[in-house]
Order: C-alpha cells, then structure tokens, then sequence
C-alpha cells in the first residue's frame, strides 16, 4: 500500500484561517510557524472558534519575512516570531510562557470589538504533550495538545459519501493529508516516516464543534458530527485523524513524499 503526501497545512494564529503549503519543515514542536500565535482574552485564557466563530474569516498568507492577515476589508502583518517580556498564558488545562505583541493585540480588538490579546510562543517556552501519550518528554506549540495531525484523503471522501452536502478537509485542519490506502487507514499508523523524519500515532483525535463551521461563511449546522457520530464514535468522543508526535526530525516534508509504515 503506497501513500504519499498531498496536502501540507500550517496555522500560524491558533483557530484562525490555514496556508496551504508545498513544503514545510518539520520542529520539535510540530511544522514550522504552525500555531505558534494565539489570541487570549483579558485574562490571558485562550480564545477559538468555539466561542468566537468569525475567526474562521481571518485569512493568512505565508510572505518573504511575514504573516499577512485579511480580514473584511482590513490588513495586518505580523512577524515570524517577536521578543519581549513573558507572560503565562493558558492552554486547556495547560499553563506556559508567551509574549504579548502589543500591536497585533490592538488591532484585533478593534477588528473583533472585544479585549483580546495576541501572543507568541517562543523557544524557551515548552508546552509538553500529555504523559499519558508523550515517547520522550515531546513538545507542542499552542495546538490543542499534540505536534500534528494528518488525515487520509479516502477518510475524507468516504465521509462525503454519507452527508447530505459535502464538505472540504479545512473543517478538520490537518497539518497533513495523504492520499492511498483505504478510508481510515491514518488510525493505525503507529510508528512510521516521511524521509528521514519519524513519527508516531499515539492518539485519535476527538472533533468539537469547529468542524460544523463552514470556514468561509461561518454558517453552522449539525453536520459533519451528527453523521460521523454514527459510525466514529468511540466512548463519546467523535473521531476523525490522528495525532502525531515526532520522535527523530532531519528534515523538510513536502508534496509527493511517501509515506513508510
């Protein structure tokens, strides 16, 4: 069985809008630039679409030196990384150090009419993947608990075969998609690698409500969940993808590489 890579994602501001990539490199912390910015509210507690669904419509491009956000008819820049003081920021039930970057916090407050702030992770800061799942004390960035998460292409298609409208993989947002293989395949990858870097499945990963928002109006409905429910479902939690950690990293991933089980 032959699978290869066909879709690379990075999220640079947590729950905001995706790049879609060719190649990316891989970190300790997961792909590069991914998910390494978050917005908190006034009390430094993180902020997504579950509660604030039009983030969904801050879209980002990837330029020469920075991130360019669009939203509406606004525009913002925001550096690769940016220093300054620390503070502790929290994460679900995890709390670590970021900093704030005072003109993004500005600006997204104006444009989403609420007090937020927006932080950035930088090296020092070390957000550690759940023991429970965790190979070798492995790190993650500001995701909602672990380096990256890839998912079949055929998961995809199989689902669209069930609902009553199909839906695009950005409801899911994978770092990455591969095509081959059979529908669902990503469930039992265990240990495996893409060039020299390897990796590890250690968890499938349980879907919330951000995948019944369509990314580009917003409009919510029941699916996909209520469909996948059916058929995905595994002591409550409704799943689709999995979850990776890395265990030995050498190199970039891009479009085409295989995918060694």
């Amino acid at each position: 069985m032959k699978y290869c890579i066909s879709e690379i994602y990075i999220y640079p501001i947590k729950s905001l809008g995706g790049i879609k990539l060719t190649e990316s490199n891989i970190e300790p912390r997961g792909l590069q630039h991914d998910r390494r910015w978050m917005l908190c509210n006034e009390n430094n507690h993180f902020i997504t679409q579950r509660e604030f669904k039009e983030l969904a419509l801050f879209k980002l491009s990837k330029e020469s030196n920075f991130f360019a956000i669009n939203y509406q008819e606004n525009s913002f820049q925001i550096p690769f990384e940016t220093g300054g003081q620390t503070e502790t920021v929290k994460v679900w039930d995890d709390e670590c150090l970021a900093i704030e970057y005072t003109l993004g916090s500005a600006w997204f407050s104006k444009m989403l009419n609420m007090t937020c702030k927006l932080f950035y992770m930088p090296n020092q800061s070390e957000r550690k993947v759940s023991e429970k799942y965790a190979h070798n004390n492995e790190i993650t960035s500001f995701s909602d608990g672990f380096p990256i998460l890839i998912i079949g292409q055929e998961s995809l298609n199989y689902l669209n075969t069930k609902l009553p409208k199909p839906i695009g993989m950005d409801r899911f947002r994978p770092n990455i998609v591969f095509t081959g293989g059979k529908p669902f395949d990503e469930d039992h990858f265990k240990d495996f690698s893409i060039g020299k870097n390897l990796l590890k499945g250690v968890k499938r990963c349980s879907r919330c409500v951000i995948t019944t928002i369509d990314q580009n109006t917003t409009k919510t409905s029941s699916e996909p969940l209520k469909t996948l429910a059916t058929f995905r479902n595994m002591d409550n939690n409704v799943l689709f993808g999995q979850n990776l950690i890395t265990t030995k990293i050498e190199h970039e991933i891009k479009i085409g590489d295989e995918i060694i089980l």
